[in-house]
């Protein structure tokens, strides 16, 4: 299997019942991320992945949206939209399965009320997770072919 270079690590984040944190690094397993409140729900959607674009997107149409608001646990320099399930990143120790695109999210709305249609098929890809490790900002991403 070869690697190539998809793009960069730009922010990590996770969920607790508090709201969202910011960190540095985000340890990972087969259940998904490991401080997060959805840990061990469903893992086939236990990492969410967000392209810059989406933002970028977001705010072409006046809206501001902060990162994080879009709900994702990984925030990339790379738009991975394209890649079809199974397709499969490799970051640091570990890999990342996309299982599906991401779903409309009523709770966008409370950011913006054009957000849930205009990022319909832009907000994120859902990705299981393939061993076990730790992930951190500036981190490499490598698609596997």
């Amino acid at each position: 299997m070869s690697l190539i270079q998809a793009g960069k690590i730009l922010e990590l984040f996770y969920s607790t019942n508090n709201g969202r944190v910011n960190t540095t690094e985000l340890a990972l397993d087969d259940k998904g991320v490991i401080e997060d409140k959805y840990y061990n729900k469903d893992i086939q959607r236990s990492v969410l992945i967000t392209s810059q674009e989406s933002y970028e997107l977001a705010a072409s149409h006046g809206i501001d949206a902060p990162y994080s608001a879009l709900g994702e646990n990984i925030l990339i320099d790379y738009n991975p939209y394209h890649l079809r399930p199974g397709a499969r990143f490799a970051i640091g120790s570990l890999e990342l399965e996309i299982s599906q695109n991401c779903t409309l999210c009523k709770s966008l709305a409370k950011v913006d009320a054009r957000l849930p249609k205009l990022l319909k098929n832009d907000r994120g890809v859902f990705a299981k997770v393939i061993g076990s490790g730790t992930i951190r900002r500036g981190d490499n991403i490598y698609l596997l072919k």
